[in-house]
């Protein structure tokens, strides 16, 4: 059930329910992207009409972070990075291939590594930081040249608006059957940077977490005020 905030439609959903709804694809065909806004997001679509209209369009848009649950009625937070992992499980039993792409140099590739020491079955087709990509998610220099091979998962982490807007320019153009925009979720799966520990996660602080960690976040922390002014005049 998709709900509004601030103009963006995302889908109420679970992590189980969303594993369904993509392996559901997967087995009939056809190409797909999922997108995951969050209250940071949110603000960023405000005044970017492309993303705005990404997002909307996106076949599903899970809603990543506590903050959405903020004056609304949404009732599920499915962050990107446990969808992420919950699909990667999923594709061992059902033998689907994922490709990396993103993340800083060496990023990707060292998040197949760690990944295939965890599942050895999991079949990675790509892994890629895919070189330097500009605010309109477009690529830039002769290093971007790559080819992604046919893959079922792709999963992008740029960072928004780039992820987004690569997504939405690339996906009829590669064989990748669904894309999906995970953000930083490739530092996490590379062991890079630390995820927070669950129960920091369970009551919702796992942005603080982060932040003492990289004080430099206070900037994308800032949205969050610009998210409650929002909501108070909408």
């Amino acid at each position: 059930m998709k709900k509004e905030v601030l103009g963006i439609k995302i889908d109420d959903v679970s992590i189980d329910q969303a594993v369904e709804v993509v392996i559901d694809w997967l087995k009939k065909g056809g190409k797909h992207y999922i997108v995951t806004p969050n209250p940071e997001i949110v603000v960023m679509a405000q005044q970017d009409q492309e993303l705005n209209r990404i997002l909307n369009q996106a076949d599903l848009a899970i809603p990543d972070g506590n903050g959405l649950r903020i004056g609304t009625d949404m009732v599920c937070i499915t962050p990107g990075i446990d969808l992420m992992e919950e699909l990667i499980k999923a594709s061992l039993d059902y033998g689907f291939t994922i490709g990396l792409l993103g993340g800083k140099l060496g990023i990707a590739k060292k998040a197949a590594e760690c990944l295939l020491r965890k599942y050895p079955r999991l079949k990675i087709t790509f892994a890629n930081d895919g070189g330097i990509i500009n605010e309109d998610g477009e690529m830039i220099g002769e290093d971007t040249k790559y080819i992604i091979p046919n893959t079922d998962l792709l999963f992008v982490g740029f960072g928004p608006p780039k992820q987004e807007k690569w997504i939405a320019k690339n996906l009829d153009k590669i064989s990748v059957r669904i894309a999906m925009a995970v953000g930083g979720s490739l530092d996490y799966l590379s062991g890079t940077v630390p995820r927070a520990p669950k129960l920091i996660r369970k009551i919702g602080l796992e942005w603080f977490f982060r932040l003492i960690r990289e004080p430099w976040r206070i900037k994308r922390q800032l949205a969050l005020i610009e998210y409650l002014r929002l909501l108070m005049l909408s």
